[in-house]
């Protein structure tokens, strides 16, 4: 995977949208690894300037990551009862429901994405909720791009092998932030990270990348040790400090609240895990009332405002993986070497 990618050491920094930027990806890339920018969460005059940060700070690969949902349609009925379930907070903090418009967009990747892109023709190009059209394909390809995506059962991997992937993600289920899962939304059929790998490792003629529950270098060898050809690791760099993470969302990694993670719908309308809250213990993780990804946002962003203005985490997402024990408060170069020292290589 080394030459594949152009890398010095088989680690992806897994690209994390709302708790960094450029500066990660940067840092990770000039270490060795594949430093990732999370582009879903991006207008396009925010993904130029931070590629053309990448740029300018780093002459090594890098990675840009892209989510492949289809947007949903509205439902009034559904909206109105997830309102009706955030009421009694909407009362306790004061929030009129009816000022409450739309929250921050997931957009999936588009022809426009590609065009913008290919201005900065970035050498990998990664993909959650599957793969984009093969049209889109194409494009990322004819800049000789590889392309990276995330699978989180055998079928879903070797559906993303028919389909064009040079190197699949083994996401288990211990793996922070949002499930990549597109073709079933069962999380029934999802397995754990040495669970999923050997099957990938067998069964699939691309490379395979492990990821979930890894942060530091005896996890590592693990995965290599089970066929991984890499690993992406994303919760151990949430506290290096070139990563975007709030100070609230530091503190609730540094404390034994990291030691509970589950994975939950209540923020977006999709399963992600994260460091239980309150909203996740008072509603359940998962239920029906959300709208479908992404739209549940817009109802829990004022909640989310208020709350952390009072210095509490009670309605924010805090994604995180199982295993937080690898969180350091150094900086990302360091991090990425003492993961490659997992390696072997």
């Amino acid at each position: 995977m080394k030459d594949l990618l152009g890398i010095r050491w088989p680690v992806i920094q897994a690209p994390m949208a709302g708790v960094q930027g450029s500066a990660l990806a940067i840092a990770v890339s000039n270490a060795g690894g594949l430093g990732s920018l999370p582009g879903a969460m991006l207008t396009p005059d925010a993904l130029r300037g931070e590629l053309a940060a990448i740029r300018a700070g780093t002459d090594k690969p890098f990675n840009v990551n892209f989510f492949c949902h289809t947007p949903p349609v509205p439902d009034a009925a559904r909206e109105a009862a997830w309102r009706g379930a955030l009421a009694p907070y909407y009362a306790e903090y004061g929030i009129d429901p009816t000022s409450i418009g739309a929250g921050p967009g997931r957009h999936p990747f588009d022809e426009a994405a590609a065009t913008l892109l290919a201005e900065f023709a970035p050498p990998v190009v990664s993909f959650h909720f599957g793969l984009p059209s093969a049209a889109s394909l194409e494009r990322v390809r004819g800049w000789g791009a590889k392309v990276l995506a995330s699978a989180t059962t055998l079928d879903e991997a070797l559906w993303l092998e028919a389909h064009g992937a040079d190197v699949v993600i083994a996401q288990g289920l211990e793996a922070g932030g949002h499930r990549g899962h597109f073709l079933s939304h069962d999380l029934t059929l999802q397995l754990g990270t040495f669970a999923l790998l050997p099957q990938l490792v067998r069964r699939l003629r691309v490379p395979v990348i492990a990821a979930g529950g890894i942060a530091d270098a005896e996890g590592v060898a693990a995965a290599m040790a089970l066929g991984a050809a890499g690993v992406q690791v994303g919760t151990a760099y949430l506290l290096c400090p070139e990563a975007t993470t709030s100070n609230l969302h530091r503190a609730a990694l540094q404390s034994d609240a990291a030691r509970h993670t589950a994975l939950t719908n209540v923020f977006t309308g999709r399963p992600a895990r994260g460091v239980v809250n309150r909203v996740m213990r008072e509603l359940g993780p998962i239920g029906n009332a959300p709208p479908a990804f992404p739209l549940a946002t817009s109802g829990i962003a004022p909640l989310r405002a208020r709350a952390e203005a009072l210095g509490n985490t009670d309605f924010t997402p805090l994604w995180s993986g199982q295993n937080a024990t690898g969180c350091r408060a150094v900086p990302a170069a360091e991090v990425t070497r003492a993961l490659a020292e997992g390696t072997g290589k």
